[in-house]
């Protein structure tokens, strides 16, 4: 809540120099020597503690710039110099216990570094030259702390554990809250004794410094708080500097403080730093009745304990944020399923409202976006919140505002405070600023102070010294305009829900930008295809009209033949065109030529077999076949009279191809023509030039009969209605990958099923000096070219209508030749290092980019670019 006013006073506390008071606690000695071993300051108790004896000349061995040898055995001295490389970082302490230091007498000695100079601080042994291991006494608590979760839990637990080691009087756990201040949130202590627990204490009782120091020394003894200081020599020598206390055990107590102790009526105290992720998360916090020096062994096996405490405690609280993360992980997955496809944020205000209830607790929701403000709950109102905005806007871009006083930090939130005192807001944009708002109520409390917080320090009457406050009894202050404190877990949510409603409505505006361009693209899609149609149809209709003249005798014939011909092409076009230029079943196709040429003759046509879906560039082919051979048999074949028959039997190869066979039977007798006119030449030539399939024609007497092979590329099984099931490709960046580089390639293999695309790329080959290019629009073609003309290099695209070209990979993998594949489906980068292709294309791909993947052309040192189409391939499509 607050601490109260900071006074003047209060900066005083936090630049007092308490490490470099020069002073040390009178339980120990300090010697401090430079880099060479020679002594530069040592404590005023030094030979007293270490028991020297004065020598004849009546100097003490402890002499400033002396060598340290002439004062310490050679084996200390040796042992000490040894700890010296296990100090790996600048605040390392290293420990020595038992050591005969001088005169048979044994020493417990800390070792670190400060500055220029080792610090080497020593305290009579107490006890045996073998301390009794730490271990022993924290075996109990580490099976107690791995099978504790809860975070109160193990802070009791832990005050406990830290009493019956220490054996203080009282024990506490001390953690920092967010704006401060300290709180008691758990006590082990001696009957006697008044509790603690609970009890709020202001920030100052722990100044800045002290705060900072707890970070670097995470262990503090004061032994006895009526002690004597004793000074370090020298002082105030030319040149010399006070001594870096801050890692040191012995440094001695700020006057302030001593007398805060004094105040509380503590003897001795002792703190230990409790650090989670690499901040100050509290204390623990122990005080005695009177002074209690510890021996070194003790309060070494404390900081172990505190380390293990540590340990279970970030345990726990990871085990808590795991909870919240995951909290915020399904309030993200709801939010990204209610939200993502379907209206506005604002027009979902209600639903966001009731998802939030059960994740951060509010009394009032309000949003703004694009202008437009909906509010629920007690919240302000559009007006009162625009106020706010202005205010909002100066805040850095992506902070969420959390306060339990808004009115503290923006003024113009006074007038709604009746309604909303606290509010979490969260920015959702940069510019111009959209916000969601959580508001909570006004919750008049009390607090709990150990001590009136406004009054932490004071001065004597004559003004001239600062001493803390005397009083520690529990002091209880109203506070009112506040609402409940957000705490650290609605803050991680807030921000996790932060990030959900930036990638919602980038989202959105994505999907809105998609489909903005999709349409466009569709639209331009239509209309160039539907201009390729066009043009495709209008050149083959005058194609038939300049074969057909050729072939007529007579203006009439003419007329028919030119009729029959177009009808058969719009019967087609309407069949494929009935599900958006989706396949059509062929039965479809006969049964319209029966109609439209047999009348009366309809019984006369056995159609059997397996009726099957074509595709719409084989359809429009069948349709002029069919309407050929149909035509045929009405003026000259079987169907010509009243007795002849036409059987036509549709069947499937083992491949899957589609088979049609022809039979004429009960004509007149059959002449295999001497003169081959267009309808022969549509006959006989279309299915193999343009599907890669078979017609064959057999002049029998008794009947003609054809059989015609349709691949099965141009196939699916079934009848109308069957739903168009296109394979989708995961989409592949516009890249090449080059492994390799090499001499230019005489011989090129280029694989690709559309002609045009086939075309471009064999001349851009040619231009680069390639001299012989291969091209093939099929699987089995390219194998055929394998082995007649081995080629040095091959592009090979990868899927050649409903087959691929994994058989050419395979092929060229085992005779070693390099290849890059092409796709214009999506991602096959991987599939294509997976294949052992030396790089991948994605069309459409320009002449820059087939020089990037040609050897000697070009070389890649990353084995990876970007291919951008600088030329666009002519559309694809029936000629």
């Amino acid at each position: 809540m607050t601490d109260g006013p900071r006074r003047f006073e209060l900066t005083d506390c936090d630049r007092e120099p308490i490490h470099a008071l020069n002073t040390i606690q009178p339980f120990g000695a300090l010697l401090a020597v430079n880099l060479d071993w020679t002594l530069a300051y040592h404590s005023q108790n030094a030979a007293e503690v270490l028991g020297l004896a004065e020598i004849q000349s009546g100097r003490k061995q402890l002499q400033i710039g002396s060598s340290l040898d002439h004062v310490l055995r050679p084996l200390a001295l040796e042992r000490i110099k040894s700890c010296l490389f296990s100090l790996e970082t600048a605040d390392a302490v290293d420990r020595i216990f038992a050591l005969e230091l001088v005169n048979d007498r044994l020493f417990d000695c800390a070792v670190h570094r400060a500055d220029h100079v080792i610090v080497i601080e020593v305290e009579p042994h107490m006890g045996e030259r073998q301390p009794a291991s730490p271990l022993d006494l924290l075996g109990p608590l580490t099976s107690q702390l791995e099978t504790t979760e809860d975070m109160q839990v193990i802070c009791r637990m832990g005050a406990a554990r830290l009493k019956q080691i220490l054996g203080y009087d009282r024990v506490m756990v001390y953690r920092f809250r967010a704006d401060g201040t300290g709180e008691v949130i758990a006590e082990e202590r001696e009957p006697k004794l008044e509790s603690f627990l609970g009890l709020r204490y202001p920030r100052t009782d722990i100044p800045e410094q002290a705060r900072a120091l707890y970070l670097r020394n995470r262990f503090r003894i004061i032994a006895d708080v009526e002690a004597i200081p004793v000074a370090i020599l020298p002082q105030g020598r030319f040149g010399s500097e006070p001594l870096d206390l801050s890692m040191s055990t012995l440094r001695a107590v700020s006057p302030i403080h001593i007398q805060y102790l004094k105040n509380m009526g503590v003897g001795a105290s002792l703190s230990i730093s409790i650090v989670y992720q690499g901040r100050l998360w509290g204390l623990f916090a122990c005080h005695h009745g009177s002074a209690k020096p510890l021996p070194f062994a003790t309060r070494t096996t404390a900081e172990l304990f505190s380390q293990l405490f540590s340990i279970a405690l970030d345990r726990s609280l990871l085990r808590q944020n795991e909870a919240v993360r995951m909290q915020g992980q399904r309030l993200h997955d709801r939010l990204m399923v209610r939200l993502a496809q379907g209206p506005s944020l604002v027009e979902n205000l209600p639903m966001l409202d009731d998802l939030l209830k059960g994740t951060i607790a509010h009394d009032g929701l309000s949003v703004m976006v694009d202008g437009v403000y909906r509010a629920r709950g007690f919240a302000p109102d559009r007006e009162e919140f625009e106020a706010l905005v202005p205010t909002l806007n100066g805040f850095p871009s992506g902070r969420i505002l959390a306060s339990e006083a808004i009115a503290q930090h923006i003024s113009a939130a006074a007038s709604f405070a009746d309604r909303a005192a606290g509010a979490l807001i969260i920015p959702m944009s940069r510019n111009p600023r959209d916000y969601l708002a959580l508001w909570r109520r006004e919750l008049p409390q009390k607090v709990v102070w150990g001590g009136n917080p406004n009054k932490a320090v004071s001065k004597d009457e004559k003004g001239a010294t600062l001493t803390p406050r005397s009083s520690f009894a529990a002091w209880e202050q109203t506070v009112s305009n506040h609402s409940e404190r957000w705490n650290e877990n609605d803050l991680q949510i807030a921000e996790r829900l932060r990030t959900t409603l930036l990638e919602i409505i980038l989202k959105l505006t994505d999907d809105a930008e998609r489909e903005r361009r999709k349409s466009q693209e569709q639209q331009s899609l239509l209309i160039a295809e539907l201009n390729h149609r066009v043009r495709n149809i209008l050149n083959l209709i005058r194609s038939l009209v300049d074969q057909s003249r050729r072939e007529a005798l007579d203006k009439d014939q003419f007329v028919e033949i030119v009729s029959g011909r177009i009808t058969a092409l719009a019967t087609a076009h309407e069949n494929i065109t009935r599900e958006n230029w989706s396949p059509a079943p062929i039965s479809k196709l006969i049964e319209a030529e029966a109609k439209a040429y047999l009348n009366g003759k309809r019984d006369r046509l056995r159609l059997s077999g397996e009726d099957v879906l074509v595709s719409p560039k084989a359809y429009t082919v069948l349709a002029l076949v069919l309407h050929e051979m149909v035509t045929n048999s009405v003026k000259y074949g079987s169907l010509c009279d009243r007795s002849g028959e036409l059987a036509i039997a549709l069947s499937r190869s083992p491949d899957g191809d589609l088979i049609i066979d022809w039979q004429e039977s009960g004509g007149p007798p059959v002449e295999e023509p001497t003169r081959r006119g267009f309808g022969s030449t549509i006959i006989e030539r279309s299915i193999p030039f343009e599907l890669q399939g078979e017609a064959r024609l057999d002049f029998q007497r008794e009947g003609l009969r054809a059989h015609f092979r349709i691949p099965v590329s141009h196939v699916e099984t079934g009848s109308i209605p069957i739903p168009n099931e296109s394979q989708s490709e995961a989409p592949e960046p516009n890249a090449v990958e080059i492994v390799s580089s090499g001499s230019l390639p005489e011989t090129i293999l280029l694989v690709e099923d559309s002609m045009i695309i086939a075309l471009d790329t064999a001349e851009i080959l040619r231009d680069f000096g390639i001299s012989h290019v291969a091209t093939c629009s099929s699987v089995a073609s390219a194998l055929e070219a394998i082995e007649n003309n081995l080629p040095d290099f091959a592009i090979l695209d990868f899927n050649l209508g409903s087959e691929t070209s994994e058989r050419i990979i395979s092929e060229l993998r085992s005779l070693e030749v390099p290849f890059v594949l092409a796709t214009g489906y999506g991602d096959i980068s991987k599939q294509a290092a997976a294949l052992g292709a030396v790089g991948a294309l994605k069309k459409p791909y320009s002449q820059r980019d087939i020089a990037r993947i040609i050897p000697g052309l070009s070389e890649s040192e990353n084995g990876t670019r970007l291919a951008s189409s600088g030329r666009n391939p002519p559309p694809q499509g029936e000629a």
